[in-house]
């Protein structure tokens, strides 16, 4: 007889969690949300950086390979001497609509270069040969 009753109280032990487990649990969540928000705002403009550098070197890449198909010395098929700007532009239509007008050097590398909009790039300057945050004043 005691073993029956045995048997039928094992069914009934701990039927859910306590409170102090469900605060632990909720506290833990917090912690790893406030982690993960406080380390996701720098990832945010990075991708807009990098896609503007993409966007430069994909221009000199291709102002490089027209030189190479068409057998020019330089750019503008003048003598020229490297890193002399030519006043050479060129720009890059994409799905974003045009961003930018490069300048070249007879060589094709980007001497500088002009925000055309900034609704995507924001208030990134293109200084020392790359798109960047503009410096803090």
């Amino acid at each position: 007889m005691d073993l029956k009753k045995l048997i039928k109280g094992i069914g009934r032990s701990e039927k859910g969690f306590t409170l102090i487990e469900l605060l632990v649990v909720v506290a833990i969540l917090g912690v790893i949300a406030a982690v993960v928000i406080l380390n996701i705002g720098s990832f945010i403009g990075s991708g807009t950086e990098e896609a503007a550098n993409t966007e430069a070197h994909q221009v000199s890449t291709a102002a490089i390979a027209y030189m190479t198909a068409n057998s020019l010395s330089t750019l503008d098929d003048t003598t020229v001497e490297p890193g002399q700007t030519t006043g050479v532009e060129a720009y890059l239509l994409n799905a974003n609509g045009l961003q930018a007008t490069y300048t070249l050097d007879g060589t094709g590398k980007i001497t500088a270069a002009d925000k055309i909009t900034d609704s995507k790039w924001g208030s990134l300057v293109f200084t020392t040969g790359e798109w960047a945050e503009p410096a803090a004043t």
